[in-house]
């Protein structure tokens, strides 16, 4: 499947924002007149609903969905919280993705762009055999990359592009998670100028945006 309204959401690790930045990315482009909804790829840690469809759904300031309550942006729920393979297996249930892209194609059909975020960073595992940059690689979906300027960010983004190259995704967006707010602003300021920096010189195609802090932000 290779839908040019899918966007896949991803980052340099499970606490850096995506759910935050998924929804003010949505909230950004549904400002530029496009229909925008958010998909959870894979939500874990969750019972019968997904919390990170819920703080989407704050942020954006809909409300839930119809498509919500279809399930279609929730369409895989575990309830252990961990990575997705290993919450598969508690729960004694295999991920079913023909219903995840079912999901996805449906979303895509109703809406202009169609946010997909995944489960912590690019090598988290959903199976035993499939990693998230595979299933991301597989579909063909261009990637926004979620990052921020907290200690170890530089070496984390830089890994994560070394990878994005290697496999030849399409980085659409860099997103800089200005969340939590910080008084010392040595490291973050610097980490953006050399995030950007690199970004010039090897994906020079790819955008950087710069996510404030919202008074309803979570990350």
């Amino acid at each position: 499947m290779n839908c040019n309204n899918i966007y896949f959401v991803s980052g340099i690790d499970t606490d850096a924002g995506k759910s935050y930045c998924t929804a003010w990315l949505a909230n950004q482009w549904a400002a530029q007149g496009h229909t925008v909804i958010t998909q959870k790829l894979i939500q874990t840690g969750n019972t019968g609903h997904s919390e990170d469809i819920d703080l989407h759904r704050r942020i954006m300031g809909t409300g839930l969905l119809p498509e919500d309550r279809e399930g279609l942006t929730m369409p895989e729920i575990y309830s252990y919280p961990c990575s997705p393979h290993l919450a598969a297996r508690i729960d004694r249930r295999p991920i079913d993705f023909d219903r995840i892209d079912r999901a996805t194609r449906t979303l895509a059909g109703r809406y202009g762009r169609v946010l997909v975020e995944g489960a912590g960073g690019l090598m988290v595992p959903l199976t035993d055999d499939l990693l998230t940059i595979d299933y991301l690689q597989q579909r063909g979906y261009p990637l926004v990359f979620v990052t921020s300027g907290k200690l170890g960010s530089i070496n984390h983004t830089l890994l994560s592009l070394e990878a994005i190259r290697h496999r030849n995704i399409p980085l659409h967006t860099v997103l800089y998670n200005l969340y939590p707010p910080v008084e010392d602003t040595t490291i973050l300021d610097d980490t953006r100028d050399y995030i950007r920096r690199h970004l010039a010189r090897h994906f020079p195609e790819t955008r950087f945006l710069e996510v404030p802090v919202m008074p309803t932000s979570h990350a």
